[in-house]
């Protein structure tokens, strides 16, 4: 089965009732807010429980599924493993911020 192709609508999908950009589904931070409003009310707050539901947990990893089959990447540069994981973007940032090249390595060439 197919999920239907969803459309912006011109309003937050969170139901706040704003108006938001073409293209859009949720005002700025809203997607977070319905997010967390749907774990309150199906999964009694608890993200837990959320992961349990969908068959993750410390046995399953959300995020190495994330890794094999939605794109996501890990971090190769880690020292724990498994590294950093998330969406390319946010790896490149990851790597930016904790992974800088060492400014002391001097090239006396």
């Amino acid at each position: 089965m197919s999920k239907p192709r969803l459309l912006p609508t011109g309003n937050c999908w969170c139901g706040c009732g704003r108006e938001v950009g073409l293209g859009k589904f949720f005002a700025q931070g809203h997607d977070k807010v319905a997010e967390s409003a749907l774990i309150a009310l199906k999964y009694e707050g608890s993200v837990p429980h959320f992961l349990h539901s969908h068959g993750y947990g410390p046995q399953h990893s959300v995020t190495g599924d994330a890794v094999d089959k939605a794109g996501w990447e890990e971090c190769g540069e880690c020292t724990t493993q498994p590294g950093y994981r998330g969406a390319k973007a946010s790896v490149a940032k990851h790597k930016r911020k904790y992974h800088k090249p060492d400014s002391r390595i001097v090239d006396n060439n």
